[in-house]
């Protein structure tokens, strides 16, 4: 049985391998594509609504406990392509 995580987009729950892990590194957040990078994760549907869901709930702050401004370029130029 395969882990369950929640999209912190949509809040909605979806299998460990249908989600895109994502960490925080120097005020920035980037993709963790072997999902076991450093430090706290957070888990997004790879799809641009559930991002823009994320970024207005401010919830990239939140899921990976940091403070202040995150840069979410990464993220936002992966899922445009």
């Amino acid at each position: 049985m395969e882990p369950v995580r929640t999209c912190i987009g949509c809040r909605s729950r979806a299998t460990r391998s249908s989600l895109m892990r994502v960490i925080v590194q120097d005020s920035r957040v980037i993709i963790d594509d072997s999902g076991a990078g450093p430090g706290r994760g957070a888990w997004l549907h790879p799809r641009h609504e559930c991002y823009q869901l994320a970024l207005r709930r401010r919830a990239f702050g939140r899921a990976l406990r940091v403070q202040g401004e995150l840069d979410t370029r990464n993220v936002e130029n992966r899922l445009n392509g």
